[in-house]
């Protein structure tokens, strides 16, 4: 599903990413932890397209997005490309249901089918009660949820999540944790994962360490 080799980047003189390899296959989970600064959100954000590295090649899906004209690039990352930050980033004058839709709606699909697939993610995350609700009206862990249902409105081939669980207590870490495996198993969805959250990491098919701009 995805396969990463050589990937460099730098700012300036300083070398963060120092040539990192990785494929992860369908349906796989896996985990990258490490101190900070080592280069686990960089390395997750070229993989997410959202920079460019200095030199490798990305391939997600059999597709290279970094040779992807930029409209084309906008779209691959919108159709292909799910995203779920520790700070969910939700917009607060929209409802649960609303920010959850936007990525089918940016994608093109009409109101109403994006809506259908919205709800129908809210009742599978126990979140249908609150569809309605701005998101300073929700839980941590509510948002949370939401932003991964917005995160999968457009079946995406891989999702990328950096400190998911970071601002959330125990239990709605763990609930959330155990949703991650849920949705690999029902949507056989791929997961790439920065995590400091030791007994998550050792959860995944896979738990990657990265020291000095490169996994060792």
């Amino acid at each position: 599903m995805l396969k990463a080799t050589g990937i460099q980047k730098a700012y300036g003189d300083l070398s963060i990413l120092k040539g990192v390899d990785l494929t992860v296959a369908s349906g796989e989970v896996i985990s990258i932890v490490g101190s900070s600064g080592a280069g686990k959100t960089t390395l997750l954000q070229i993989l997410g397209t959202l920079d460019r590295p200095d030199q490798g090649e990305l391939l997600i899906d059999g597709i290279n997005p970094f040779t992807l004209s930029s409209k084309g690039l906008a779209d691959f990352r919108n159709k292909s490309i799910g995203f779920i930050f520790q700070f969910h980033q939700l917009l607060p004058e929209f409802s649960a249901l609303e920010n959850a839709m936007l990525p089918a709606l940016i994608g093109g699909k009409s109101k109403k089918e994006a809506e259908e697939s919205a709800q129908h993610l809210f009742q599978k995350l126990n979140i249908g009660h609150r569809t309605t609700h701005k998101p300073s009206e929700l839980s941590g862990g509510e948002q949370q949820r939401v932003a991964v249902c917005r995160s999968l409105m457009n079946q995406p081939a891989v999702i990328f999540a950096d400190e998911p669980s970071g601002n959330l207590d125990t239990k709605n870490a763990q609930e959330l944790h155990e949703l991650f495996f849920q949705l690999r198993e029902e949507f056989k969805q791929t997961f790439v994962i920065v995590t400091h959250n030791e007994s998550f990491a050792q959860m995944a098919d896979r738990s990657l360490v990265m020291r000095d701009g490169n996994f060792i």
